[in-house]
């Protein structure tokens, strides 16, 4: 059995262990576990919220590894101390971690001043882990002021990654203009600072033209903040160049943002966000585990496949097994139109 107090006193202090434990106890699938997890953080929260977060995304092979090293030990020579949030592809047959940043991240790692957690993605959409914002809640309390996620890279959904940190950061590599072409409009919209990593030897020409490039294309879209307007960098991670700049950045954003206070409500959005995406996860596995919806699943998955029942009829009778409800699906399955919705007889 968890002894809490013990764990909570660890983390206070500093102790990684009991760090690794908690965000362990909160990834897990038990339920037991998982509540323990929860009480943990729970006793934690007037410790959190002090930190930058930070969110670092990029197609594979752009360099966010080394970028995020270089990011991280410069932070540590200006005294902060740094937590890195990795989260990797998952292997689909165990649903752990294919690649483990630890190994991509061998002079961090070693750090006094670093904590480098990799967490298997399983499948979850945004390239985060599904308990990355109580990991990152956890990494505050322990005394970690700046916190980075690194996502898995341009997924479905990177909008899961900006629901949870103050800055995104996009990186991209030199390739000018026809780079463009592969970067999805909603991604860019989501970036604080688009950063143009590998800005060195043969290809710093190539980088001040992707510069160039991505700085006209973000001059174009929508601000997430009339207070911040996108800023594009360029950075060499394997010579150390523009990582203090990138930095600069950062602070330069959230407090523009703090400045207008939209950095707390960018992060009272986050909380809420949050709060929804634990009623989903949870009303769906209590969904998926109830004993009525489990009998009649296989006869209308069957169904549906064909062509015998419409989707909508069979999740509606399945909602009515949920719910406790027999017979035919009737109008009660239906959702009751709110008022002025258009739905009225004219």
């Amino acid at each position: 059995m968890t002894d809490v107090d013990a764990l909570v006193r660890g983390i206070v202090e500093g102790d990684r262990r009991a760090l690794a434990r908690a965000i362990t106890l909160v990834e897990s699938t038990r339920a037991d576990r998982a509540a323990t997890g929860a009480t943990v953080l729970d006793r934690l929260l007037d410790r959190t919220g002090g930190a930058a977060r930070l969110g670092i995304s990029g197609a594979p092979g752009v360099g966010k590894s080394t970028f995020i090293e270089a990011l991280g030990l410069h932070l540590i020579g200006e005294g902060h101390r740094v937590a890195v949030l990795a989260v990797d592809p998952s292997s689909a047959r165990s649903g752990g971690s294919i690649l483990g940043d630890k190994t991509r991240m061998e002079e961090l790692v070693r750090s006094e001043g670093a904590f480098i957690r990799p967490s298997p993605s399983s499948g979850t959409l945004g390239g985060v882990a599904r308990r990355t914002r109580e990991a990152m809640l956890l990494c505050e309390a322990a005394g970690f002021d700046v916190v980075i996620v690194e996502t898995v890279g341009v997924g479905q959904s990177e909008t899961a990654v900006d629901d949870m940190v103050d800055t995104f950061c996009l990186l991209v590599s030199p390739g000018g203009g026809d780079q463009l072409q592969g970067i999805k409009r909603g991604i860019m919209e989501l970036a604080d600072l688009v950063v143009v990593n590998k800005a060195d030897g043969d290809l710093a020409a190539a980088a001040n033209h992707a510069a160039s490039d991505h700085a006209a294309a973000v001059h174009l879209l929508r601000r997430k903040s009339a207070a911040w307007a996108p800023e594009v960098l360029q950075a060499s991670a394997i010579e150390g160049r523009g990582i203090a700049e990138v930095w600069q950045a950062v602070g330069r954003q959230r407090a523009a943002l703090a400045e207008v206070g939209d950095l707390e409500r960018r992060r009272a959005g986050q909380a809420t966000a949050w709060l929804w995406s634990e009623v989903t996860d949870r009303l769906t596995t209590s969904f998926r585990r109830d004993p009525e919806v489990g009998r009649l699943l296989p006869e209308l998955e069957a169904a549906v496949g064909d062509g015998t029942v419409s989707p909508t009829t069979a999740a509606l009778r399945l909602l009515d097994a949920y719910r406790g409800l027999t017979g035919p699906v009737t109008e009660r399955s239906l959702p009751t139109p709110s008022a002025g919705s258009g739905d009225e007889d004219a």
